[in-house]
């Protein structure tokens, strides 16, 4: 089993900053990408960043220049620094891996239980 545990989320004003975390562990032969994902209530769960093993970033456009993602890999961890945060980035966040669990098993996607940021004005 792969678990993934985020942290980090929390209250903070517009135009702060916050840093997730996120660490996989568990049955772990390895990590493929992974990302941050958000929702909010009555909305589909959208992309924000994703980084590959190889360190190649994707951000949604309403994230570029404010968010960054990086990854640990002897940690298994990776990270989402938030700056200028806008109310509209108020949601709960997910961490997403792709693991793959040993070297008889294709990669799958895991998810973390999310952790809430909400940035009041």
């Amino acid at each position: 089993q792969v678990q993934l545990v985020e942290s980090g989320g929390g209250l903070v004003q517009a135009v702060g900053s916050l840093r997730l975390s996120c660490v996989v562990s568990g049955s772990i032969f390895r990590i493929n990408r992974m990302g941050w994902y958000r929702q909010v209530p009555g909305k589909q769960r959208e992309l924000v960043a994703t980084m590959t093993s190889g360190g190649s970033t994707f951000y949604a456009d309403s994230v570029k220049g404010r968010f960054g993602i990086s990854r640990d890999n002897n940690k298994n961890t990776v990270y989402l620094q938030m700056n200028s945060l806008k109310p509209e980035d108020t949601a709960v966040y997910y961490c997403n891996a792709n693991v793959r669990s040993s070297y008889f098993v294709a990669a799958s996607d895991y998810w973390g239980q999310g952790t809430q940021v909400t940035v009041s004005s």
